[in-house]
């Protein structure tokens, strides 16, 4: 097999006088080669700050695009704006643009397309990313206006369909989003918004595999989005790839000191590393685990007894284990022959009511019978535990555990979820934050 040659960073960019858009697709290429290509790419910028230093006019201005883009490549997108205002023409107020509207500056990165284009800059490639802005702004209905206007790039556009996807999210309509990312994948398998947005869908449909593939394409090229080392760090985790991990937080940190999620997402990754680890006692819990979560459904109880059960959503032996026989005695109907009923199914299980309660801990407002409860109360219990719009290491939590309404995440305590795998403070942090904006705890908080 020929080992592939690279791309001679230094010749495209400083060797080379001109810079335009082939100059840019001859870089994106080089930096998929991977290897030292990105270490080239950063002794190229040294080089090319060194050709400004001396320079002035049209050369300078020439040097400062080189850098721009260099910079931007690199996710340097701060330093990259600085230079690419410095520098003129279409090539340098496009990607002025697109650098301005990652760090959100949306009024400004609509006067850089606009002067890219009169410079120009490919129309509807302007057009494409003035639709990315008007989404990103919420105004939606602008973004459709443009994407109607250039449907004839369907036939072709990677970017066409990555914007209409990405409308089409911002709608909720996920699987008609996936279609169209499937469609610009084929045009463009480089781009990476759609490489992260498939990345991104298969993570929440839980295909492991599939995500850690298209996030691991997405590295491959440049400029990453947000999110993309901390997501696939997350998943190195839950596959027990710990060095991956910590490399992948490692690189944020390198690009962003002052990230304190990633800060303490690489601490979890670092300390999971030495954690003790007994297969007897990791099989004992599970098989606790396992009683805890039999249905009380399996058992022979009267129907007075598992009807208040059922109004009161006690699904499982663990529910029980969490309120004590005051509270069950509350419920109405609820009377010492059937508090004598469950103690006894209880019993023959080897648990009792009340055994998680931790002393002093307040009453359950999951365990309250729906009488109890006003109809406020219901609806923000009913609620669905992903409208809370978790991080993607505390979502994982969510699913491994079960809990899929708010109403049974408050019934779990802070330990029951610290036991989830990869489960750490930060995550524990962000639900009791989250929780909180409802006026509701953990059990035990």
């Amino acid at each position: 097999m020929v080992e592939q040659m690279l791309i001679d960073l230094k010749a495209l960019l400083v060797e080379r006088e001109d810079c335009d858009a082939g100059t840019v697709s001859k870089l994106r290429e080089g930096l998929a080669q991977g290897g030292s290509q990105f270490r080239s790419l950063r002794d190229v910028t040294e080089i090319l700050h060194k050709k400004i230093e001396s320079s002035s006019g049209a050369a300078a201005k020439r040097w400062h695009l080189k850098l721009g883009i260099a910079l931007f490549f690199l996710g340097s997108i701060r330093q990259a704006v600085e230079h690419l205002r410095q520098a003129e023409g279409a090539l340098a107020n496009f990607y002025l643009g697109r650098a301005l509207v990652s760090q959100r500056e949306f009024d400004d990165a609509l006067k850089a397309f606009d002067r890219a284009e009169k410079a120009g800059y490919n129309p509807s490639q302007v057009q494409l990313q003035r639709a990315g802005i008007y989404r990103q702004k919420g105004d939606l209905h602008q973004a459709r206006a443009i994407l109607n206007k250039l449907s004839d790039l369907a036939s072709h556009s990677a970017e066409y369909h990555y914007q209409m996807a990405c409308c089409l999210l911002a709608e909720g309509e996920r699987l008609k989003a996936v279609e169209h990312l499937e469609k610009a994948e084929k045009f463009d398998p480089t781009h990476t918004g759609v490489l992260f947005q498939l990345a991104y869908a298969n993570d929440l449909a839980g295909n492991d595999d599939e995500a850690i593939a298209f996030y691991e394409r997405c590295l491959k090229h440049p400029p990453l989005y947000v999110g993309v080392l901390n997501n696939l760090g997350v998943l190195y985790e839950d596959h027990e790839q710990y060095d991956k991990a910590i490399e992948c937080y490692r690189r944020v940190l390198a690009s962003n000191p002052l990230d304190e999620q990633a800060r303490l997402f690489l601490k979890d990754a670092q300390a999971s590393k030495t954690m003790y680890y007994s297969p007897e006692e990791e099989h004992a819990f599970n098989r606790f685990s396992q009683v805890l979560e039999t249905p009380v459904t399996d058992f022979e109880l009267s129907v007075r007894s598992r009807n208040c059960l059922k109004k009161m959503n006690i699904k499982t032996l663990g529910d029980l284990t969490r309120i004590n026989e005051q509270q069950l005695l509350s419920s109405k109907n609820f009377g010492e022959t059937s508090l004598e009923e469950i103690k006894e199914m209880m019993a023959s299980k080897g648990l009792r009511l009340g055994q998680s309660l931790e002393e002093g801990a307040q009453q359950d407002v999951r365990f309250r019978s729906p009488q109890q409860l006003s109809d406020q109360e219901q609806a923000i219990l009913s609620k669905p535990v992903s409208d809370l719009n978790l991080s993607v290491r505390a979502r994982k939590c969510m699913n491994r555990l079960g809990i899929n309404t708010v109403g049974d995440l408050v019934s779990r305590s802070a330990d029951d979820l610290l036991e989830s795998k990869n489960f750490g403070m930060t995550s524990l942090s962000e639900v009791r934050e989250k929780l909180g904006q409802l006026g509701l705890t953990l059990r035990g908080d």
